[in-house]
């Protein structure tokens, strides 16, 4: 007479708690590091964005005589920043796209554009 046995192969309980407890840990520690990383980048396409629009008051008050209290619109400095030369797709990354320079108050010729999202802890975008 023969005993037949059945083994059925399969994970124990605390085993796949083990595997639940390292993918928890390895979250925890992730999801911080993304979303630093995340801000990080929003701050610094916006400060490259704001650098943008200062380079195109000066070449636009250049090429057009003006002042250094003159304060150019959207559409006198459109042209001179973003690929499709209308400012569009130049955007505050906290703002989203939308009307040209979307997020930014560009001021006048001699004072620096500024992002109407400024925050010191999490988006401080300044340009020096």
């Amino acid at each position: 007479m023969k005993i037949q046995t059945s083994r059925k192969a399969g994970f124990t309980l605390v085993e796949i708690m083990i595997v639940v407890a390292i993918i928890g840990l390895l979250a925890a520690i992730a999801i911080p590091n993304f979303v630093r990383a995340r801000q990080t980048s929003q701050t610094n396409a916006c400060i490259n964005n704001l650098r943008q629009i200062d380079a195109a008051k000066q070449q636009w008050a250049l090429e057009t005589g003006q002042q250094a209290t003159a304060v150019p619109t959207a559409a006198n400095i459109g042209v001179y920043v973003g690929r499709l030369g209308t400012g569009v797709d130049v955007f505050c990354p906290l703002s989203g796209a939308g009307a040209a320079f979307n997020g930014y108050t560009i001021n006048a010729v001699n004072a620096v554009p500024t992002c109407n999202n400024f925050n010191a802890g999490t988006h401080n975008a300044v340009l020096n």
